[in-house]
């Protein structure tokens, strides 16, 4: 095999630089299609969306590739040399000098070339990201999660990793996965009969996180600008395509800050990663475009391109009223809007991204902040709703006040001795401060047009599945 081995991105990226020059890759054959007087494969090293073309005659010096590339199966895992020509449609291609087989493949690979569904390849998601749709898609969650960390460091925000375990319960459902080392069969009893959690390894009630907001914001009150990035874990026993239990979220917090402050920094960021992923996967966006999710481009454009509107939750609620569409759930003022609800401000009203703002008390986080101009009635809560899809970020100013603060915990029969800290925060040097929540799969299904939660995380958890 020739030493200089190559990417097929690079190739791709500057052909005219490697014409008529003998070059080596190494990736797995996509595809292999033999005629009498010459073999045609589809060689993806992973480097790229884009398969390169390999090929031999049948006869002559290649009368050997010839042979041993036809005998290959589909997934086979090949070095590949030859020398870089042009198609006639100006596409790279390799003439083949040489071949070596790294790892075969047998007929019964599952992956042969034609279309699967999602469903079938959800059976087999370890093989799944070497087809053309979860290549693009995974490509392009890479990108994005580029993308965000490129957005917060070039404004100076500090990267703050919050624990996964945790006594807290940030969102105040309840709805959440234990974390023990206690024998579930039989653990121990207090005298009441509840379980012992002081015998546990923490010596206490833990669980996986469903946020990591509330830690976020200790450090927001000293870098002023910081943002999370990492799993979350939800134990909601919902099995629909929006929904799963374990996702990543990105959670910025911003001190001396309002929800002007926090809308306007959710608005660049999710501009500045479309914008990303159009420049960096424009063959993968082109791909799903074209078969996944026909006008994906001209609405992530849109977005990209568009002035966010703002609407109150008041005035939002009194268009939807107004609406001739027929809605499956009413709307009345106290309701929490449902995706029906959502996809109608933001494609109908609006024609466009739009943030509504100040949400009932009821129905919104004890930490955000009530509002004092209509007597606490509303908190300073936004979401930001976008045409395809409804909500794909959530987020408020957080509540400085010690003694509102205190009153929403009891609100929310939440127990005291679990925010301590959270309330303590509030004596020393607070700020008014704010953030948002924007769960990475649900960017990811908007990126791509891939319409199921399951299909843009690598191994889904979800209710009754936790394979692989």
């Amino acid at each position: 095999m020739d030493d200089r081995r190559l990417t097929i991105k690079e190739i791709f990226t500057e052909p005219e630089r490697y014409w008529d020059e003998q070059v080596t890759v190494a990736g797995w054959l996509r595809n292999i299609r033999s005629q009498k007087q010459r073999v045609f494969a589809d060689l993806n090293d992973g480097s790229c969306f884009d398969n390169l073309q390999i090929t031999c005659a049948a006869d002559g010096d290649t009368a050997d590739i010839y042979r041993g590339l036809s005998s290959l199966g589909v997934g086979s895992a090949v070095y590949a040399t030859g020398t870089v020509t042009q198609r006639p449609d100006g596409l790279p291609e390799l003439d083949l000098t040489a071949l070596a087989v790294e790892g075969e493949s047998p007929p019964s690979y599952p992956l042969q070339p034609k279309r699967h569904t999602v469903e079938f390849l959800r059976t087999i998601a370890h093989l799944r990201p070497r087809t053309n749709l979860f290549s693009a898609v995974f490509r392009i969650r890479s990108e994005a999660a580029f993308a965000l960390h490129k957005f917060f460091h070039e404004r100076n925000f500090v990267y703050v990793h919050t624990p996964i375990i945790t006594g807290s319960d940030s969102e105040g459902a309840g709805e959440m996965f234990n974390v023990t080392t206690l024998d579930i069969s039989n653990p121990p009893r207090t005298e009441d009969g509840a379980v012992d959690y002081r015998q546990d390894f923490f010596h206490r009630h833990v669980n996986l996180t469903v946020s990591g907001q509330l830690n976020a914001e200790c450090y927001a009150q000293a870098f002023a600008k910081i943002y999370t990035f990492g799993p979350t874990f939800r134990a909601e026993n919902s099995n629909t395509p929006r929904h799963a239990a374990e996702f990543w979220m990105i959670e910025p917090e911003i001190a001396f800050a309002d929800l002007d402050d926090d809308m306007e920094l959710a608005e660049a960021m999710l501009r500045y990663v479309i914008k990303h992923v159009l420049e960096y996967c424009s063959s993968e966006i082109a791909f799903l475009n074209r078969f996944v999710s026909p006008g994906l481009i001209k609405k992530l454009e849109l977005v990209a391109n568009s002035e966010f509107d703002v609407i109150t939750y008041t005035d939002a609620i009194a268009e939807l009223q107004k609406a001739e569409t027929e809605f499956k759930y009413p709307v009345f003022w106290g309701a929490d809007l449902q995706t029906e609800h959502e996809r109608y401000l933001s494609e109908h009203l609006v024609g466009g991204p739009v943030f509504v703002r100040d949400y009932p008390r009821e129905i919104k986080a004890f930490y955000m902040r009530l509002n004092e101009k209509d007597d606490f009635r509303t908190v300073a809560a936004m979401d930001c709703l976008v045409p395809g899809i409804g909500e794909i970020i959530g987020g408020s100013q957080r509540e400085e006040r010690e003694e509102l603060l205190l009153e929403r915990i009891k609100e929310f029969n939440l127990n005291l001795d679990e925010y301590w800290w959270y309330l303590e925060l509030r004596r020393y040097g607070t700020t008014k401060h704010a953030g948002y929540g924007l769960g990475f799969e649900r960017l990811i299904m908007y990126l791509t047009g891939v319409n199921n939660i399951r299909d843009v995380i690598p191994f889904p958890r979800t209710t009754g599945t936790a394979e692989f």
